[in-house]
This record gives C-alpha cells, sequence and structure tokens, in this order.
C-alpha cells in the first residue's frame, strides 16, 4: 500500500527560499483563492537564439526590493498561458518551473511572472502548490521560517 506524504501546516505568509535563482528570505503570501503561484520579474522579454530557439529573459524582483541581485536568469522551457488576475481580467503570462524551499522540502513548482511592484508581497503561492503539500492556518506566520530557524539554533 503506498502511504501517502503528510501535509505540513503553513501560515498565511511565508519566508521562502528560490535556490536556483539566488532568492532567499523571500515574503510570500499564501492564497488559496489563486490557482496559479506567481513571481515577481521585470524586465520579461522573449528572444530568439542563433538555432532558432526561443528563451525568455528576466530579473527577479527590482531595484527596490532588498533581494535584488540585478542578474537576468534565462529559461528555454516555459509555457505562455492565459491566466485570470485578482480583478478578474485574463492576462497572458509566462509559466516556468522552478523549485521552492519550505521547511526542509524543495519542491519542483509553477509560477506565472509578472511585474508585482505594486503588489504587496512579491510571491503568491497557490492552491496548484498548497494541493499536494501543505495546509494553510491563516491565523499564522512564517511557520516553515521559523521552525528552520529553530533546527538551526539547535544545530549550533
Amino acid at each position: 500500500m503506498h502511504k501517502r506524504p503528510q501535509k505540513r501546516t503553513i501560515g498565511r505568509r511565508e519566508l521562502v527560499d528560490f535556490p536556483e535563482l539566488e532568492l532567499y528570505e523571500v515574503e510570500a503570501k499564501v492564497d488559496t483563492g489563486a490557482y496559479t503561484s506567481a513571481l515577481h520579474c521585470t524586465d520579461i522579454r522573449e528572444e530568439t537564439l542563433e538555432d532558432g530557439s526561443i528563451v525568455i529573459r528576466c530579473k527577479f524582483m527590482d531595484e527596490s526590493h532588498p533581494h535584488y541581485n540585478n542578474k537576468v536568469f534565462e529559461f528555454r522551457e516555459f509555457d505562455l498561458r492565459d491566466i485570470k488576475n485578482s480583478f478578474g481580467d485574463v492576462q497572458q503570462r509566462y509559466v516556468i518551473k522552478t523549485p521552492i524551499q519550505l521547511f526542509d522540502k524543495t519542491i519542483l513548482a509553477e509560477f506565472s511572472l509578472s511585474d508585482r511592484s505594486d503588489m504587496r508581497y512579491p510571491v503568491l503561492i497557490g492552491r496548484v502548490l498548497l494541493k499536494r503539500h501543505f495546509i494553510v492556518d491563516v491565523s499564522r506566520k512564517n511557520v516553515a521560517y521559523k521552525k528552520r530557524q529553530r533546527q538551526k539554533q539547535n544545530k549550533d
């Protein structure tokens, strides 16, 4: 019999890591109303390489964000999808897969790329990511981060 992994409890806000994007302790809003997760980026552009393949390039965060590193990231694997924003308007957005870390768990997840500079949180965690891994306790914040900090202190 195949045993399902136990779901961990997270709060309505979490500090998350994106190791492949070199972004750590980024504040994320956990939104059970959102289907897709989203990641704040700027300067999103599609380019055709000499071999004819298409890539997207972007920078994560923006100059006003403490985690901004001015690095251009390139993705050869991506989708272009219709995503409904919080106002109910449909926008075409690029969607990439990248690992996200909460607790000691690293999950390969899809994120739509959008300019979230007018939003309070640069990362939105939606239902698709939450579904198999987490239960949300809206009365709590930074559950995963606090647990990881305690584990670090116990090792020292």
